[in-house]
This record gives structure tokens, C-alpha cells and sequence, in this order.
């Protein structure tokens, strides 16, 4: 769905993760998010009674959608799956954003992990659930390719957490280098578990 198919409120949801994926919880406040989503300022309230909190925590489960549709649009487009090609399309889209983009964005569940986890209860059970509703797919793919069901939930983990670290240490290096380097390296790992 584009940006102009939306009603104020998923605009607003979409805006809130976008924000967040740049500056995190903190710094991201509700005006610029109603300024960003082309919605009036009044309908921050009328959608979203919870505040802010309700929001991000909303943007988060927007979020763990979105990646859970992003693997199964991965493994579709592959003539062979395999766990290795399945992570590094996972990386590739990273590294694709940042060699067209720049490194400004980063993960918005990450973002509200490191800005709420201890403050926030209802943000911190949001974001354990965005990871969850992204790890779940991958371990299900996983074990279609042929990963032993017990072994797919930890390696589903493994792949997200790499990708993760990978994503914040480029964002500091300002270097698609460690995305590539822990796609190199993950990949015949991942493939030889099969």
C-alpha cells in the first residue's frame, strides 16, 4: 500500500517508525510525526489515546509485520533457497538502502529497544514481540529448506541478531563493510546446518 492509499492513522503509524528508525524514541516527537504523515495534529489524540506510547508501540507492531512480509517476499523470489541466500538477501536489502540513501536509518525496533526496554514495559513487550513476529518466519523458512526444526528458532535468532549488530556498526563506520563481512562469513555456516 502507498503512502497516498493510507488513512491518516496507518500514515501516522508508518511516519512514527520512519522517525524512529532516524532518531529513536526520544528525540522523535508527536508533532513532527503528524507533520511527517500529512495529518492534522488534533487526530494524534483522536487515533491514538494512549499518547505517544501507544503510538510507538503501534509503530513497532507495524514494524514486525513488515519484516515478517519482507522474508516471505525474499524466499519467493529465489529459484533455490537456501538458509545462506535467504540471509544474504537479508543483508543485501541493508546494504542496498545505504549505498542509495546513507546510513541516517537504522532499525526501528532496535531504536525503541535501546531508548524504552527499561523505562517502558508496554515498548519493551513491543519491540520482544516486532523480533518475535520477524524470527518466527525465518525459522519457518529455515526448516522448509531443510534446517532441522529444533536447530531453526536458534539459528532464525542468530541470523537477526547478526544482521542487527551488523546494521548498527555500519551506521557507525558509515561503511556497508560489516554487513558484507557478516554475510560472507554467516553464509556457508548457515547452509552447511541444512
Amino acid at each position: 500500500m502507498s503512502a497516498s492509499e493510507r488513512g491518516p492513522r496507518e500514515r501516522m503509524v508508518f511516519a512514527a517508525a520512519q522517525l524512529i528508525r532516524r532518531d529513536g524514541v526520544n528525540a522523535t516527537g508527536l508533532r513532527e510525526v503528524a507533520e511527517h504523515a500529512g495529518a492534522p495534529r488534533g487526530s494524534l489524540q483522536h487515533y491514538f489515546p494512549g499518547g505517544k506510547e501507544q503510538l510507538v508501540n503501534e509503530a513497532l507492531e507495524w514494524a514486525g509485520r513488515y519484516a515478517s512480509k519482507r522474508v516471505a517476499r525474499f524466499v519467493s523470489g529465489m529459484s533455490r533457497p537456501t538458509p545462506g541466500r535467504l540471509f544474504a538477501a537479508m543483508v543485501g536489502q541493508w546494504i542496498d538502502e545505504y549505498q542509495s540513501e546513507g546510513f541516517a536509518k537504522g532499525c526501528p525496533v532496535a531504536a525503541a529497544t535501546v531508548d524504552c526496554a527499561e523505562s517502558v514495559e508496554s515498548t519493551r513487550a513491543a519491540s520482544a514481540a516486532a523480533f518475535a513476529a520477524w524470527r518466527r518466519p525465518v525459522a519457518r523458512e529455515l526448516t522448509v529448506m531443510g534446517v532441522p526444526a529444533g536447530r531453526a528458532d536458534a539459528l532464525a535468532t542468530l541470523m537477526i541478531s547478526s544482521l542487527e549488530g551488523a546494521i548498527l556498526m555500519a551506521r557507525a563506520e558509515r561503511n556497508v563493510r560489516p554487513l558484507r563481512a557478516v554475510s560472507r562469513e554467516l553464509g556457508p555456516y548457515l547452509d552447511s546446518c541444512v
